[in-house]
């Protein structure tokens, strides 16, 4: 698919800026990390070389399409399952024996890198969400789609990973957990109603999880949380999988 190729392309010169350049964003977030935009730069593009100017609002004006949300369950599921996976996640770490810090009082400081984390996010969901996602989807489903992004995700993310110094082992492990919220963040998007923006804020707290996470991430083990995600993306599309099942046998 083009656009996959072209977010490696756009990507470059980012990566490039984030090379042997010790300077980070936030801890653990080298500089190469501002291709997050690239995404959105190339759905802007493709958009504009098919529909020109009249196919650009609609695009960009599903950054906020909050009202797509079928419901406020959705919305709930979206906020929480992040949350939800860093704090079982910290209660397996410690129950392993391993020391962990006590998790730092939450403050207004939270505020201004939820802002810095979404815009983030919405330079990525622009592109992997509000283009890349329906075409997938209906050519392969919902499953298969969310993977097929999930894998492509992660592999767009080694190069600033391996500027962050994250040994191979830590990418292999955190490509797990990318590639399942991915697939869960893709069953989010289509079965909620399609909201760029529920993606964008579900992808933003993917990110303050991280950095939330004692101290500022530092602690945060890509292993458990693999482990963890990967269990309830299996749950969740086994559960949709069941439901749809049941439905097809009670309308015959």
């Amino acid at each position: 698919m083009i656009f996959f190729l072209l977010a490696f392309a756009f990507s470059l010169p980012f990566w490039l800026l984030g090379s042997g350049n010790p300077v980070q964003l936030l801890p653990g977030l080298p500089l190469s990390a501002l291709g997050a935009f690239a995404p959105a730069l190339v759905a802007i593009f493709l958009t504009y070389r098919s529909d020109r100017l009249p196919g650009l609002w609609p695009l960009l004006r599903r950054s906020f399409d909050y009202k797509c949300l079928k419901s406020t369950s959705w919305l709930i599921a979206i906020l929480l399952i992040n949350p939800g996976l860093a704090v079982l996640a910290y209660a397996v770490i410690e129950a392993m024996g391993q020391p962990l810090p006590a998790p730092g009082p939450f403050t207004f400081s939270v505020l201004p890198l939820a802002v810095f984390f979404f815009i983030g996010a919405l330079g990525e969901e622009i592109g992997w969400s509000g283009y890349a996602t329906e075409p997938l989807q209906k050519r392969w489903g919902t499953l298969t789609a969310g993977a097929i992004l999930g894998i492509v995700w992660a592999i767009w993310h080694f190069v600033p990973l391996a500027q962050a110094q994250r040994p191979v082992e830590w990418i292999a492990w955190w490509s797990l957990n990318t590639v399942a919220l991915r697939m869960i963040m893709t069953w989010l998007y289509v079965r909620g109603g399609r909201s760029v923006f529920g993606a964008a804020v579900f992808h933003t707290l993917i990110n303050l999880s991280w950095q939330l996470f004692p101290i500022n991430g530092s602690f945060y083990d890509p292993r458990i949380f693999g482990l963890l995600t990967t269990g309830l993306a299996s749950l969740i599309f086994a559960t949709d999988h069941l439901r749809a099942t049941n439905l097809s046998e009670d309308g015959r």
